[in-house]
C-alpha cells in the first residue's frame, strides 16, 4: 500500500517534465500508475477475502507521543472503494490524452494534480487512523480546488473552485472536531479499534447530548458537505466549470464518494447513535428529490448529470446509512453501479462537447446518427442510471427496494414511517428515470426544426474509456454474483432484518420490488413524454430557496465585516499597532497572574554575587533603553537598542551560556547592519515625540509591559514542581546525539523538527524582505564590475564640485591593478572609497570565512553551530559589501540567495527523510567512526549535515538582506528614483533618496 501511495505522488512530482517531453501523450504514462495499482489490487483479493489470513496492513510510527501512526489497512470495504478509485482513475487519465488539445496550457500541472488526487483518495479509503483519514480528506479538498480551477483565466472556474473549497473545508473542520471527540471518547484513534469498541460505547453512552452522539453528528456534517447533500449541494453543479475528466472522476466516481465511504465505514458501529438516522434520512431524501427536480430543468448535459449526481448521492446516503445487512449490500452495489454509469456518461458528454463544440440540448440534434457507437455507450449508461434491466443500475435499485421493503416490514421505526420513506425513494427514482431520458433525448435525438449537429468521427482511443465502463455496467447487471461476493463480508457486520436474506439477481420473480420498478418506469416515462406540460408546471410553481445565493450573500457579508474590521485596525500607524499588542499582552497576562493565585515561593535572585560584571551589563542595558527612548536621531536610537542587545549577550556569557551569547551578539550585529542600510533612505532626525495623552499612553504601556514580564519571570521560577528536563539533556546529547554541546545537539537532533520549521520561516522571511524592497528576482545576477566605467559608481556631482587637489588625489587613488580581488578600487568613485576599510577587508575576509566554517563543524562539541557559522559568514559578506559596494557583493556571491535557501532546506529535509529508507525514524542521527591518515580517529554525526543546511539558509538570508536593503537601494539612488511617502504616527513621512 505504501508503494502504491508513493508511486502516485512521486510520479506526480515529475509529471510536468513528462509533459514537456511527450506532450498530451504523457497522460498514458500517468494512467499506467493507477492501472498497475489496480492490477496489484486484484492480486490482493485472496489476502483480503481469506478467512485464514489477516488483511493487508501497514503501521509506520509517525508521532508516537500523540499515538499517531501512518496506519493503513485493506479490508473488504477499502478494496471495493479502491476498485473505483484506481480503475476509473486509470481510464480517466487515459481519456485525457485525447480530450485535451496538444497546445493546451498547463497540462503538466493538471496531470500531476489528477494523479496525486487518485493517490490521496486511495490513502483516504485505506487509512486506519482518524487523523490520517482527515489528512487525506483535506488533501483531496485542496487538489479538487486546483482541478476545478484549471481554467484560471475564467472567473467562473475560479469562483466555482473557491466555492467548493470553502464549503468542503467548512465541513472538514467540523468533521475534525467530531473525530477528536469520538477518538478521545473511545480512547483510540484507530478506526478498526474504534469500530470494535463501538457497540459497548453506543450502549453505554448513546443518550442525547453525549460527547459520542455530538461527535458522530459532526463527522456526518463533513460527510454531508463532501457528498454535496442539502444544504451544501450547490457546490457540485458549480464545479461543472471544471474540465469533463475532472467531473467524471471527482464528481462521479471518487471525491463525492468520500462522504458515502465515511458513512459506510462508521455505520457498523454508530448507526444506532442518536442523530444518525434523522440526519441521513432527512437530508438524503430531501437531496434526492431536489436534485432530481432541478435536473429536469437543465439544458446543459453536464448540469443534467450534475444535479442527477446530487440526487443519487442523497439516495446513496439514505441506503448506506440505514444500518441493516440488506441495506449495506444494496448500498454498496449502488455505489459501484453509480460510479460506472455516471463516470461513463460524463466522459460521453466530454466527447460530445469536444467533437461538436456545445453541450446545450437546445442545439444538439441527430448525434446518434452521426456517432452511433457513442450513442450506444450513452444508451447503456443512461439506462443503467434509470434502473432498466439487464444493467447494474437495475440490480442495485431492485436490491434497494428489497432492503427498504424489509425495513418497512421488520424495522423498529414503525411501518407508517418506513413506508413513507420507501414511497419518497420511489418518487425520487421516478425523477431519476425522467432526467435519464431527458439526457439521452437531449444529447442524441433528432429534433424537429434543428439541423443535424456537425460531429467529427470518434476514435476508439477516445471512446475506449466510457465504452469499457458501459461494458462493465452491462456485465455486472447480467451476472451480479461477483458483487455479492465482494460485499457480503462487509454487510455481514450488520444485523439482518429479512429472515429470507437478500441476494443479487437479475430476476427475482414477480415481487414487490419489481412492481415498484414498474411504477418507476411508468411514472418516469410519463413525466418525460409530458415534459412540455411538466416544464410549464415547474415554471408556475414558486421557486425553491436558492441556497447558493444564500452562500454568496454570506460571503459578501463576511467581506464587508472584514473590510470594516480592517479599516479600523490596519490604520498604518505603528503606535496603534504596538499599543494594541502591548495592551492585549498586559491585560491577558496580568489577568492570569491576578486570578490564578501564582506561587511566589520559588528560588529567585536579582544579582549573582559571584559575577559583579552583571551590574555593568545591567547598567548598560538600562542606559541603552533610556537613551533609545530619548534619542532624536534615528541612527542613535538604533545604536542604543543594539547596546541593550549586546548587554543581554554579556549576561548570557557571564551565566555560562557561550552559545547563546555568541548567537545574540551575531544577531544584534546583523540587525544593526540591516537597520543602518535601511536608514539611508529615511530622514536622519526623528519627529518630535507626541505630547499629551499619547505620551502618557506610551509611558503606561511601556512600564506596564515591563512590570508584567518581570512578574511572569518571578512566577515562572516559583512555579516549578517537577525536575527540570534540562538536567538530563547533557546525557541525552552525548549518548543519543553524539555531541558535547547540548545547545547545538538539541537544535539539530533532539528538536530537529522545530529547527526545520524555524529555517523554513527564515526562508519565508527572506522572500518577504526581498519582495518589499522591489528586488527583481533572486536568480537574477547583479551587474558585474567589468560592465562599469572606472570610478563611476556613487560619484558626487561633477568635476567642478570638488577642489582640484581632491580631484587629482582621487585620480591617483583610482589607479588599481588589473582584475583586483577587491573590485571597489575600480568601480567606486574615489570620494566614496575608504583605504582603511579596504585594507582591513582584504586582511580579515578569508579569516572570518574560515572561522565560520570552523564554528559550523566544531559546533557539535563546542561553541558554534550552523546558525552561528552562517551569521559569521554573513558578516564577512557584509564587510565586503561595505568596503566595495553592490558590485563587490555581486563578485562575492556567485550563487544566488534563492539557490542557497533552496539547497539549505533540501539538505535539512534529506537528513530527515533518508533515515526512513534505512529503517530508522525521521531526523534520526547516526554516529560514524573512522580513521583518516592525517586527522586520526574521526567521529562524525550525520546531524552535521542538517547543520550545514541551517548554515546555507542563514547565509542565503543575509545575502537577501544585503541585496534588498543594500544593493537594491544603491541601484535606486543611482537611477534617481523619486521619493516615497510612508506613514509614521498617522502622519505622512517623506522618504528621501
Amino acid at each position: 500500500m505504501l508503494i502504491v501511495l508513493c508511486a502516485h505522488f512521486m510520479v506526480a512530482v515529475v509529471a510536468p517534465l513528462m509533459f514537456s517531453r511527450w506532450g498530451r501523450s504523457a497522460f498514458y504514462l500517468l494512467a499506467a500508475v493507477p492501472a498497475a495499482s489496480f492490477a496489484w489490487l486484484l492480486a490482493q483479493y485472496g489476502n483480503v477475502y481469506s478467512a485464514s489470513r489477516p488483511s493487508p496492513a501497514l503501521d509506520v510510527p509517525w508521532i508516537p507521543t500523540l499515538g499517531l501512526n501512518l496506519t493503513f489497512r485493506m479490508d473488504q470495504l477499502s478494496w471495493l472503494m479502491s476498485l473505483l478509485v484506481l480503475g476509473v482513475g486509470a481510464l480517466v487519465l487515459a481519456y485525457c490524452a485525447r480530450y485535451f488539445k496538444t497546445d493546451d496550457a498547463g497540462l503538466g500541472g493538471f496531470g500531476a494534480q489528477l494523479l496525486a488526487f487518485a493517490g490521496a483518495m486511495f490513502g483516504l479509503v485505506t487509512a486506519d487512523n482518524l487523523i490520517l483519514l482527515f489528512v487525506f480528506w483535506e488533501l483531496t479538498t485542496v487538489l479538487s480546488y486546483l482541478l476545478i480551477g484549471y481554467a484560471r483565466t475564467r472567473i467562473a472556474a475560479r469562483r466555482a473552485a473557491l466555492q467548493a473549497l470553502i464549503v468542503t473545508t467548512f465541513g472538514g473542520l467540523a468533521m475534525l472536531v467530531g473525530l477528536i471527540m469520538v477518538g478521545e471518547g473511545a480512547g483510540t484513534y484507530s478506526i478498526s479499534g474504534l469500530l470494535a469498541r463501538a457497540p459497548a460505547l453506543v450502549a453505554a453512552g448513546g443518550t442525547p447530548g453525549t460527547v459520542l452522539d455530538v461527535g458522530v453528528a459532526l463527522v456526518l456534517v463533513g460527510a454531508v458537505t463532501k457528498s454535496a447533500l442539502l444544504p451544501f449541494h450547490f457546490w457540485l453543479p458549480g464545479a461543472m466549470a471544471a474540465p469533463t475528466p475532472v467531473s467524471a472522476y471527482l464528481h462521479a466516481a471518487a471525491m463525492v464518494k468520500a462522504g458515502i465511504y465515511l458513512v459506510a465505514r462508521l455505520a457498523p458501529g454508530f448507526s444506532g447513535t442518536e442523530y444518525w438516522q434523522v440526519l441521513l434520512t432527512v437530508l438524503g431524501l430531501s437531496t434526492m428529490l431536489l436534485g432530481g427536480w432541478r435536473a429536469l430543468r437543465q439544458h446543459d448535459l453536464k448540469l443534467i448529470l450534475a444535479y442527477g449526481t446530487v440526487s443519487q448521492l442523497g439516495f446513496l446516503t439514505v441506503v448506506v446509512g440505514l444500518g441493516s445487512r440488506e441495506a449495506a449490500l444494496a448500498g454498496m452495489v449502488l455505489v459501484l453501479a453509480h460510479g460506472l454509469f455516471k463516470a461513463a456518461l460524463f466522459l460521453v458528454v466530454g466527447i460530445i462537447d469536444h467533437q461538436s463544440g456545445t453541450r446545450d440540448i437546445r442545439e444538439l440534434s441527430g448525434v446518434f446518427r452521426s456517432a452511433p457507437k457513442l450513442g450506444v455507450v450513452a444508451l447503456v449508461g443512461a439506462a443503467s442510471m434509470a434502473g432498466l434491466p439487464p444493467l447494474a443500475g437495475f440490480v442495485a435499485k431492485e436490491s434497494v427496494f428489497s432492503a427498504f421493503a424489509a425495513n418497512a416490514r421488520y424495522g423498529a421505526a414503525g411501518p407508517v414511517l418506513e413506508v413513507a420513506v420507501l414511497a419518497l425513494m420511489v418518487l425520487g427514482s421516478v425523477l431519476t428515470f425522467a432526467y435519464s431520458a431527458r439526457f439521452l433525448w437531449g444529447g442524441f435525438a433528432r429534433k424537429p426544426g434543428l439541423p443535424v449537429t456537425a460531429f467529427e468521427p470518434v476514435g476508439w482511443l477516445f471512446l475506449g474509456a466510457p465504452a469499457l465502463l458501459s461494458t462493465l455496467t452491462l456485465a455486472l447487471g447480467v451476472y451480479p454474483a461477483p458483487m455479492e461476493t465482494w460485499i457480503a463480508p462487509y454487510s455481514a457486520q450488520f444485523a439482518a432484518l429479512d429472515p429470507h436474506g437478500l441476494h443479487l439477481r437479475l430476476w427475482h420473480g414477480f415481487t414487490l420490488p419489481l412492481a415498484l420498478s414498474a411504477v418507476v418506469v411508468a411514472g418516469g416515462a410519463s413525466m418525460f413524454l409530458l415534459r412540455g406540460r411538466f416544464e410549464a408546471l415547474q415554471g408556475k410553481l414558486p421557486p425553491m430557496p436558492d441556497l447558493e445565493r444564500g452562500y454568496r450573500q454570506s460571503v459578501v457579508v463576511l467581506d464587508l465585516v472584514a473590510i470594516w474590521v480592517t479599516g479600523r485596525t490596519q490604520r498604518g500607524s505603528l503606535f496603534f499597532y504596538l499599543a494594541v499588542i502591548l495592551a492585549t499582552a498586559v491585560a491577558s497576562v496580568g489577568a492570569v497572574l491576578v486570578l490564578t493565585e501564582p506561587s511566589w515561593a520559588g528560588q529567585r535572585y536579582f544579582l549573582d554575587m559571584g559575577s559583579p560584571l552583571q551590574l555593568v551589563a545591567g547598567a548598560a542595558i538600562v542606559v541603552g533603553a533610556v537613551a533609545a527612548a530619548r534619542a532624536d536621531k534615528r541612527f542613535m536610537a538604533v545604536l542604543m537598542v543594539s547596546v541593550t542587545g549586546y548587554g543581554v549577550a554579556l549576561i548570557f556569557a557571564l551565566q555560562g551560556a557561550p552559545d547563546l551569547a555568541l548567537t545574540q551578539m551575531l544577531v544584534e550585529t546583523i540587525i544593526l547592519v540591516a537597520f543602518v542600510l535601511a536608514m539611508r533612505s529615511l530622514p536622519a532626525g526623528l519627529r518630535e515625540r507626541a505630547a499629551g495623552a499619547r505620551k502618557l499612553v506610551r509611558i503606561l504601556l511601556g512600564a506596564g509591559f515591563g512590570a508584567v514580564m518581570v512578574l511572569v519571570g518571578i512566577v515562572a521560577m516559583g512555579s516549578r514542581t517537577a525536575t527540570p528536563v534540562s538536567l538530563s539533556l547533557p546525557k541525552m546529547a552525548y549518548e543519543g546525539g553524539g555531541g558535547l554541546n547540548v545547545v547545538n545537539v538539541t537544535l539539530v537532533d533532539i528538536r530537529a523538527w522545530d529547527t526545520f520549521g524555524e529555517i523554513s520561516v527564515l526562508a519565508v522571511a527572506a522572500t518577504g524582505v526581498a519582495s518589499l524592497i522591489f528586488v527583481r528576482g533572486r536568480g537574477q545576477r547583479l551587474a558585474r564590475a567589468e560592465t562599469v566605467a572606472t570610478g563611476s559608481v556613487g560619484r558626487i556631482g561633477g568635476p567642478g564640485m570638488l577642489p582640484s587637489a581632491v580631484v587629482e588625489l582621487a585620480k591617483r587613488f583610482a589607479v588599481v591593478p588589473a582584475d583586483p580581488w577587491l573590485v571597489a578600487g575600480r568601480t567606486l568613485a574615489p570620494e566614496r572609497r575608504s583605504i582603511i576599510f579596504e585594507v582591513v577587508t582584504r586582511l580579515v575576509f578569508h579569516s572570518i570565512i574560515v572561522l565560520s566554517i570552523y564554528l559550523l563543524l566544531a559546533g557539535h562539541n563546542g561553541t558554534g553551530g550552523g546558525f552561528a557559522g552562517g551569521l559569521v559568514a554573513g558578516l564577512a559578506l557584509t564587510i565586503r559589501y561595505l568596503a566595495g559596494g553592490r558590485f563587490e557583493l555581486a563578485e562575492a556571491t556567485r550563487i544566488s540567495a534563492g539557490t542557497l535557501l533552496g539547497l539549505g532546506l533540501a539538505a535539512a529535509a534529506l537528513t530527515g527523510m533518508v533515515p526512513l529508507f534505512l529503517g530508522g525514524e525521521i531526523f534520526q542521527s547516526a554516529i560514524l567512526g573512522f580513521d583518516l591518515p592525517v586527522f586520526g580517529h574521526v567521529k562524525f554525526v550525520t546531524s552535521t549535515l542538517f547543520d550545514i543546511g541551517v548554515y546555507l539558509v542563514v547565509v542565503g538570508l543575509v545575502i537577501d538582506v544585503l541585496r534588498s536593503l543594500g544593493s537594491e537601494i544603491d541601484q535606486h539612488e543611482e537611477d534617481g528614483i523619486g521619493a516615497i511617502t510612508l506613514i509614521e504616527d498617522d502622519e505622512p513621512l517623506e522618504v528621501v533618496r
